[in-house]
This record gives structure tokens, sequence and C-alpha cells, in this order.
């Protein structure tokens, strides 16, 4: 494991026993991407209502620096993860998406999607990017900065 890999592990596993919980911490990375992984039971602690816990780890853990580039390695984007989350939150959004274009469409008007993180926003944007029928767009300021999703006027 790297210098970063031991350090994002380092910083997780010291959030994991401030939290008292009794898991482990994985850390998996190639050249674009450092992922610690909690692997335990009962991580809702650690994942937090809508995410929030997590979300603020993984932030922490980016403006840390913790993955800093090199001129010879460019920085790792840092992905922390619990009890599959990650995956199970964007197969969710995909689905929130995938709905919200719908009804634009439907309505013929934009729809304002719930506030959601920037990592979130991205999802949504890439889930609509190639549909024809929609564009997207962020709007607001954090916390509150939302997505919105319209039907296009071709």
């Amino acid at each position: 494991m790297s210098d970063a890999g031991d350090r994002v592990a380092a910083l997780v596993e010291l959030i994991v026993d401030a939290l008292d919980l009794d898991a482990s911490v994985v850390v998996d990375e190639n050249d674009e991407q450092l992922t610690a992984t909690v692997e335990g039971d009962d991580l809702g602690l650690f994942i937090g209502r809508h995410g929030q816990t997590i979300e603020a780890v993984q932030h922490l853990a980016q403006r840390a620096g913790l993955a800093r580039g090199s001129a010879d390695a460019p920085r790792q984007r840092i992905v922390v993860d619990a009890d599959g989350y990650r995956a199970r939150r964007q197969e969710t959004l995909e689905r929130i998406a995938d709905e919200t274009a719908d009804k634009a469409v439907e309505r013929g008007r934009a729809i304002a999607m719930d506030a959601m993180s920037s990592s979130e926003r991205r999802i949504v944007h890439e889930r609509l990017r190639d549909r024809d029928d929609v564009s997207t767009h962020s709007e607001g300021d954090e916390p509150d900065r939302h997505l919105v999703v319209a039907p296009r006027d071709d």
C-alpha cells in the first residue's frame, strides 16, 4: 500500500474507533482512485443519515490532501465506502434521475431535485447526459445545491 493509502486508512480507522464500531478498514487503490472500505456489522452510524457521515469522512480525507499528487503520479480520487453504500446509493440516484427526467418531459417543465453532494450530482448528470430529451444543471449554494432536470426545446 502507498503512503497515501496508509494515511487514508489511518484516518478512517481513527474515526471507526472514535465511533466505537467493531469494523476494519480495507484500502484498494489504483492510479486514479484510492478506496477505503469499512467492513463490519451495523455500520449505519458510520454511514449516517442520508450518507452525511460517510460523505463528511470522504470530504475530510480529500481536503486533508491524503492522496497528494506528484510529478510522478497524479492526485488520486479518494472514495470512502461502507457496507456497499456507494453502489446502493448510485442505483437509487440513477433510478430517481430516470424518474425525474421522465416527469420533466411528461409535464413539459423543469423539475428541481433535492439537494445532494457534488459526487451525487455528478452521478445524476452522467446518467442523464446521453438523453436527447432532457438537460441538467446545478443551482444554489452548498449545502443546498441541487440539480434541475429540464426538457429540451428542440
